[in-house]
């Protein structure tokens, strides 16, 4: 069979699953269920329109490939586009409407829990739509009030990627910068493309307006930068990668192990 699976372990794989097998699977209450959201988006010069879906899908594998037997979890496939409509002047970059994902999103978690599951992770790779995808999730919670939902940046667990990173980077680095250049290194080396990396941060601010932050504006990425990178990939590196890639990792293992232990505050 072609390989759908990419880096999840074929055992946790949920399509590969006959419809009677699924429905004969112990503990659905507790089952984490992890369906990896991505996008399909410029990252400058350097790196592949997939980076964000390729993050999402691979910290999905790696992290199920290490969780120990007995925390059930399986995968779905990922939803490999997004909301990303910042990109919109660069070439190369697939826009799901907001409404579209939602959607999509909605459809997803409604067939999980039909399924008898009622532990769904949204790892969302992009950081372009966490409100979308924080949006379906108490949507859905609150039509089916025994759903657990977990709408989790690839990036929120705890990893060492800060040790790495200047100030600057930390503050105003927000796509195609030196993490994410590092990880791809490390994830899909052949497809970084590192004598073309260039960084670019954005134009000087004053007073409370800023591009993200607690008083922001609403900007597409054109108006930040003109290379559509805003940070600086400088100082990347394979190793670097692999370090945060461990990292990352270990806590998406943690959590997906917490994940299948929680019971919802208030519930027995």
């Amino acid at each position: 069979m072609t390989q759908l699976h990419g880096a999840v372990p074929p055992s946790r794989f949920l399509p590969y699953f006959t419809a009677p097998a699924i429905e004969a699977l112990p503990d659905k209450e507790n089952t984490v269920i992890v369906l990896p959201i991505g996008a399909i988006e410029q990252h400058g010069p350097h790196l592949p329109v997939c980076t964000d879906t390729a993050i999402a899908s691979e910290l999905t594998g790696r992290a199920l490939a290490a969780l120990p037997d007995s925390v059930p979890a399986f995968a779905l496939p990922p939803v490999w586009c997004g909301k990303s409509n910042e990109h919109i002047n660069f070439s190369g970059t697939v826009i799901l409407k907001a409404e579209t994902l939602m959607r999509i999103l909605w459809d997803i978690g409604e067939s999980v829990y039909r399924m008898g599951f009622r532990k769904l992770v949204l790892l969302n790779g992009h950081g372009g739509q966490p409100q979308v995808v924080e949006i379906i999730a108490r949507d859905l919670r609150a039509e089916y009030q025994d759903f657990c939902l977990f709408p989790v940046f690839s990036w929120a667990v705890p990893n060492c990627a800060s040790e790495y990173l200047s100030t600057k980077e930390l503050e105003e680095g927000i796509h195609a910068g030196r993490s994410e250049t590092s990880l791809m290194m490390a994830l899909a080396g052949d497809y970084v493309h590192a004598d073309k990396a260039v960084g670019e941060y954005p134009p000087p601010h004053q007073g409370l307006l800023t591009p993200e932050g607690r008083f922001r504006y609403a900007w597409l990425t054109h108006d930040l930068s003109k290379s559509g990178v805003v940070g600086d990939p400088a100082g990347s590196c394979p190793d670097e990668g692999r370090r945060m890639l461990d990292s990352l990792i270990d806590g998406w293992v943690q959590a997906f192990t917490e994940i299948h232990h929680f019971r919802m505050p208030g519930n027995p």
